[in-house]
């Protein structure tokens, strides 16, 4: 099972659902009425089931994580999601540069960024 992440800066209600509805179908995805709950979803991709996972508030008050989880994903890299995500929801979008495992130091880890600056490395705060 592979898995995909990116933070999301600044998510308003519906985006997500929005732009994931064009790469997954058989979308189910419940917007949060708590700016705090988890939002847990399904699709599929290619006949394989897709888990989606919306983490609000994730890194600060002003990033939401987004998870999709499947053997089968649009999406090669986390880089390659982040794209389609910056290009579809016209937000910051930041995401792992490479292998980053739970529990590992991020402290000095460097994150894309994806705005209206580009693409750049950047250390998260």
């Amino acid at each position: 099972m592979r898995d995909l992440e990116i933070y999301i800066r600044d998510i308003k209600p519906g985006q997500v659902s929005g732009w994931l509805k064009n790469h997954l179908s058989a979308l189910t995805l419940a917007d949060a009425t708590a700016i705090d709950k988890a939002i847990i979803g399904v699709g599929q991709y290619h006949d394989a089931n897709v888990r989606i996972s919306v983490y609000p508030e994730a890194f600060g008050k002003r990033y939401a994580c987004l998870i999709i989880e499947g053997e089968e994903l649009p999406w090669v890299s986390d880089l390659d999601f982040a794209r389609s995500g910056w290009r579809a929801l016209d937000t910051e979008i930041r995401c792992s540069p490479g292998d980053w495992k739970e529990g590992e130091p991020v402290a000095d880890e460097k994150w894309w960024r994806l705005d209206d600056r580009g693409e750049q490395l950047v250390v998260w705060n």
